[in-house]
């Protein structure tokens, strides 16, 4: 009688289903990127949505949707369910409504990604209301990088509205070191720099910031958000030359954008002074003001 030695022979059909239950490493890491890649568009477009204003006396914020194209094909990419969705929502009133509604309806309530494509549709109309979104969402259960990414499109949120203690207590719960992607990283750094100036710690925020160069290719959908946080740092830690150049930056790219400064709540006074000069002389202020100013 021949007996068989060693471990029993594997049933193929269990092997294989072992083989798909097992994580893939690298598909979760790949998913990762991508869910950075589509935060840091999300935060984009926030920060544009708030800094379009075309004439700042008049005291108005308006929309303006300059990344959306772009932010969308990417979102697409890691979710065509919810690319599609906010892809109609761009197009009509109705679209964005329907959008809402099926946000709301068939997705989970503590879907991360479905919650923070809400909020970006409800930014249109009520920041508050996004801001609230976003709050309902449970920091403790992510991990690291994801949670610090709702807390940095929070913290957004509260700079746009002049709230700069809750931005100051947010920035300073994240932790750059952990995200990866060189994007997510920069525009970290930009918030977070943004809050540090505005709240007493403007070298901090200048050190931090001046690691990241605004006129790097890579960096050009968020030169705006990058630009505008060294003029708030420079303006922190002193340096009125260094904030003055920042400010021109801006104009380079649009005079408008210079409404940050001058409509904003809780500006340093010298930088709105010095945002509000630029922007006269720049031409693109509407005459009735250049005569009354004159």
């Amino acid at each position: 009688m021949c007996l068989r030695t060693g471990a029993p022979r594997a049933n193929p059909r269990e092997a294989l289903v072992r083989r798909k239950a097992r994580p893939n490493p690298r598909r979760a890491k790949e998913e990762e990127k991508e869910a950075k890649r589509r935060l840091l568009w999300v935060i984009a477009i926030f920060c544009v949505r708030w800094t379009m204003i075309p004439v700042f006396v008049a005291g108005a914020l308006t929309v303006a949707a300059v990344a959306l194209g772009i932010w969308l094909v990417r979102y697409a990419n890691r979710s065509r369910e919810l690319g599609a969705l906010l892809r109609s929502a761009g197009e009509t009133e109705q679209g964005r409504k329907d959008a809402l509604r099926k946000l709301e309806t068939d997705f989970k309530k503590g879907d991360v990604q479905a919650s923070l494509a809400r909020a970006q549709l409800e930014m249109q109309d009520d920041p508050r209301k996004a801001l609230a979104t976003l709050e309902a969402i449970d920091l403790g259960k992510q991990l690291g990088p994801a949670a610090d990414q709702v807390r940095c499109t929070r913290a957004t949120i509260h700079l746009q509205l002049g709230e700069l203690q809750e931005a100051r207590a947010l920035v300073d719960k994240m932790d750059l070191g952990k995200q990866q992607e060189p994007k997510t990283r920069a525009m970290f750094a930009a918030v977070a720099g943004e809050a540090w100036g505005r709240t007493g710690q403007g070298k901090k925020a200048v050190e931090l910031l001046e690691v990241f160069n605004p006129e790097e290719p890579d960096y050009s959908e968020m030169r705006v958000q990058m630009w505008r946080a060294r003029a708030f740092a420079y303006a922190g830690a002193g340096d009125m030359k260094g904030a003055s150049r920042a400010l021109k930056k801006l104009v380079e790219m649009s005079p408008q954008l210079l409404g940050m400064f001058v409509g904003a709540k809780k500006v340093h006074p010298i930088l709105q002074q010095e945002a509000k000069q630029l922007f006269l002389r720049s031409g693109a202020a509407p005459r009735k003001m250049v005569r009354q100013k004159l």
